[in-house]
């Protein structure tokens, strides 16, 4: 009876990966390999040292995991590197999947396709030791007062809006680098980023860099979700959808959040 049970064990495990298997086949850039890109570099804690084929930092852990799901071995996943405007725009994609902190938006919606969420971010305000020394204070008042940068192609500047309706309109830039250069130039005094990304750049990019705050990601009616982005009507989405919820019901992605994303920063909460 136990050799038969176990027997059964094994026929339905490998049946549940020839599914897995079966729903990829056909769907990816190269039969057999799930082609994913990020971005160039990839930063901490996304990515560990710029390095996706690592398996560490919280996006390449999780599209390992989400490969694992669909059928392919580590050794069948292959990275490439996109800018970010480069990835949104519509077109073919030299990936399956791109994983780059993409914001699940309407807009991008109806030029490329998104998977099912994977991380709902908080936001937090960026800023330098100098500004909190001169009084700038985790409390929306102050927030409303101070100067304020922003990536034009992101979710941020809707968000600034939203959060916390600056009295000046925000610089805009064309990338995150050169919202930070602007910090560091004293052309804007704050920005939102996610909260990892914002302890990275606090901790490692901008000299004197300090986190003001956070909001949590309930603080607005739609928190910014990341999910993976994909090449529009691409017939991968239903399985990369069904191998992110099999890891969610299971309780690995909050692992892996937990293990990357750890939400005790000591970052105030702003109210």
């Amino acid at each position: 009876m136990r050799l038969m049970t176990l027997t059964a064990i094994l026929a339905l495990s490998a049946g549940s990966a020839l599914a897995q298997n079966a729903c990829a086949t056909g769907k990816t850039l190269k039969e057999g390999v799930l082609t994913v890109a990020t971005g160039n570099p990839a930063y901490f804690p996304w990515v560990l040292e710029d390095d996706p084929n690592s398996q560490s930092g919280f996006e390449s852990a999780v599209a390992y995991k989400v490969a694992e799901k669909m059928g392919f071995k580590s050794d069948q996943v292959e990275w490439v590197r996109t800018s970010f405007d480069e990835a949104i725009q519509p077109g073919a994609k030299n990936f399956d999947v791109n994983l780059q902190q993409f914001s699940i938006t309407e807009d991008r919606a109806k030029v490329v396709d998104f998977s099912a969420p994977y991380y709902s971010a908080a936001m937090a305000v960026l800023t330098t030791k100098p500004v909190v020394e001169g009084g700038a204070t985790p409390d929306l008042a102050s927030l409303k007062t101070l100067k304020w940068g922003a990536q034009a192609s992101t979710t941020a500047v809707p968000m600034l809006q939203d959060l916390i309706g600056p009295d000046s309109d925000p610089l805009l830039y064309n990338d995150n680098a050169d919202v930070v250069e602007a910090m560091k130039s004293n052309q804007i005094d704050a920005a939102l980023f996610d909260l990892p990304t914002a302890l990275y750049l606090s901790a490692v990019t901008l000299e004197n860099g300090a986190l003001l705050g956070q909001f949590p990601a309930d603080r607005t009616q739609n928190p910014d979700r990341f999910g993976m982005l994909m090449s529009k009507d691409n017939p991968l989405k239903e399985c990369v959808d069904a191998a992110l919820t099999e890891i969610t019901s299971d309780g690995t992605l909050d692992l892996l959040e937990d293990e990357w994303l750890a939400q005790n920063t000591g970052v105030p909460v702003i109210k």
